[in-house]
C-alpha cells in the first residue's frame, strides 16, 4: 500500500491500523505521526491570512513577478482532486483512476488528500481578485489528477493494499501523466520497497523532460538520530526528494532523514483545500512536496525546455537556511525559495545546450533487458600491416627525396 506522507482529515483510525498489520511487506499503512487531526478552517479569507508565513518563506512575492506557472501542467498522483472546489475550479483535468475495482461500484472517491495537495500547488483562490481561499505556489498552472491511492477511510482500502493487480499503479500513473502532457509530477506518497516497473517509469519521465517530486516520508519520529529508511519513489535517482521543516525551518521531527533528501520545505500547520469548498490544516512531507512541485512549475513555465536535473540544480542552488557544510540528511541543501530558484534558473538557462540522445538506450526499457544489437566491426590485420608498411616506405622515400634536394641546393650555392 502507498502511505500518504501527510496527515489529513483525521488521519488513520483503529480499523485502518488493523489493516496495516496484515499488509504485504512491500506496502505500508498511513500514519498520523503524532500530529493533531486536520481541522476545517472557518472562512476562506482566514485561510489566506494563515498562508502568509509560508508564502514569505518560499519567496513567492518576488517569484510571482517572474512566473506564476502559466502553461504548465502538474500531474498530481494521489487520491483524486475535486475539480469543483472554488479555489481550483477551471484548473483541474480529471485523468485516469488506476484504483478502479478496489472500492465497491457505488462508492465515490473521497479525494481528500489529492485535493489538499493540488490546492497547495495550483490553488487560485476565489472572490474579488482571487483574494480569498487558498493560493497555490503556481496559481496559473493546470492540475492533471491521476488517482493512484485510496484514502484510509475508503471502503476499498484493504482490497487496494492486498490485491497484486494494484502493485504497480504508481508506475502506470507516471507513464500516463507523461503521455498526457505533464511537465511536473507531484507524488506526495511513499512506500518502503520499489519495483523495477517504477524505476523504468521514472527513467521514462526524466527522458521526456518531466520533473518528478516526491515525499521523503514521515518515519523520522523516534528513529535513532532522526534517520529513517529510504522511501520510494522519492529515493529513486532523478526524483527530487523533499523533507519537511517545522515553523523554525528545522527538520520536522517526523520527517525522514537519509541521503536521498535533496531539499526541504515547510510541512507543519499548512493550510489547504478539501472537497466541498472546505479547508484543512495538516502536517507532513506531503505538504512540503506539493510546495516544491509548485516551485518546479514556476521554473518550467519560465524555462519550458530546462532538463529535470537542471531544475533540481536551480532548486538546490537557490535554497536558503543551508545546513553547516552545505548539506545534511535532514533538510538536504536547505529550504526551497522560489524567487532565488528562478534567479538560479536564469543563470543556468544562459549556459546550457541540449544533447542529441539519438541511438542511446531506450529509457522505457528496464535495465537488464536485451537492448539493440551491438554492431561489431571486424578488422583485417594483414591488410592493415601491408598498407601500413607501404605508407611507412612512402614516408621514408619522401624524407630521402627532401634530403637530396636540400643537399643539391647547398652544393650549388657552394659552387658559386
Amino acid at each position: 500500500m502507498l502511505r500518504r506522507a501527510g496527515a489529513v482529515a483525521g488521519g488513520m483510525g483503529s480499523a485502518a491500523r488493523a489493516v496495516a498489520r496484515v499488509m504485504f511487506p512491500v506496502l505500508l499503512g498511513a500514519a498520523v505521526l503524532g500530529s493533531a487531526p486536520a481541522v476545517p478552517a472557518a472562512h476562506g479569507d482566514e485561510v489566506r491570512d494563515g498562508q502568509q508565513a509560508v508564502l514569505r518563506t518560499l519567496g513567492l512575492p518576488q517569484a510571482w513577478q517572474v512566473s506564476r506557472g502559466e502553461g504548465v501542467t502538474v500531474a498530481v498522483l494521489d487520491s483524486g482532486v475535486d475539480p469543483r472546489h472554488r479555489d481550483l475550479a477551471g484548473s483541474v483535468i480529471e485523468g485516469r483512476d488506476f484504483t478502479v475495482g478496489a472500492n465497491p461500484p457505488d462508492v465515490a472517491p473521497l479525494r481528500l488528500h489529492g485535493t489538499y495537495m493540488a490546492s497547495l500547488i495550483a490553488g487560485h483562490g476565489h472572490g474579488a481578485g482571487g483574494r480569498d481561499g487558498v493560493i497555490g505556489v503556481a496559481p496559473r498552472a493546470r492540475v492533471l489528477s491521476v488517482r493512484v491511492i485510496l484514502e484510509d477511510e475508503e471502503a476499498g482500502f484493504r482490497r487496494f493494499n492486498t490485491a497484486k493487480r494494484f502493485e504497480n499503479v504508481v508506475a502506470r500513473g507516471i507513464r500516463y501523466a507523461v503521455d498526457h502532457g505533464a511537465d511536473v509530477i507531484n507524488m506526495s506518497i511513499s512506500k518502503e520497497l520499489a519495483t523495477r516497473e517504477e524505476r523504468a517509469a521514472i527513467r521514462y519521465a526524466v527522458s521526456k523532460g518531466v520533473v518528478l517530486v516526491a515525499a521523503a516520508g514521515n518515519d523520522g519520529e523516534g528513529r535513532r538520530r532522526g534517520h529513517a529508511p529510504y522511501s520510494y519513489p522519492a529515493a529513486f535517482p532523478g526524483v527530487v526528494s523533499v523533507a519537511a521543516t517545522d515553523r523554525g525551518l528545522r527538520r520536522a521531527s517526523f520527517s525522514n532523514a537519509n541521503p536521498s533528501v535533496l531539499v526541504a520545505a515547510p510541512g507543519v500547520d499548512i493550510l489547504g483545500a478539501g472537497p466541498g469548498d472546505e479547508y484543512w490544516v495538516g502536517r507532513g512531507t506531503s505538504q512540503a512536496t506539493a510546495l516544491v512541485s509548485g516551485v518546479a512549475a514556476l521554473i518550467k513555465a519560465k524555462y519550458p525546455k530546462m532538463a529535470p536535473v537542471l531544475v533540481a540544480q536551480a532548486l538546490t542552488a537557490g535554497a536558503t537556511r543551508r545546513p553547516a557544510g552545505g548539506y545534511d540528511t535532514g533538510t538536504g541543501f536547505g529550504v526551497v525559495n522560489a524567487g532565488r530558484a528562478l534567479a538560479e534558473a536564469a543563470k543556468i538557462a544562459r549556459h546550457t545546450h541540449t544533447a542529441d540522445g539519438h541511438g542511446v538506450h531506450d529509457p522505457a526499457r528496464p535495465l537488464g533487458q536485451a537492448g539493440e544489437p551491438v554492431r561489431v566491426i571486424h578488422r583485417d590485420r594483414e591488410r592493415i600491416t601491408f598498407y601500413g608498411g607501404v605508407a611507412l616506405a612512402a614516408g621514408l622515400g619522401a624524407l630521402a627525396s627532401l634530403a637530396a634536394v636540400v643537399l643539391v641546393t647547398v652544393r650549388a650555392r657552394t659552387a658559386r
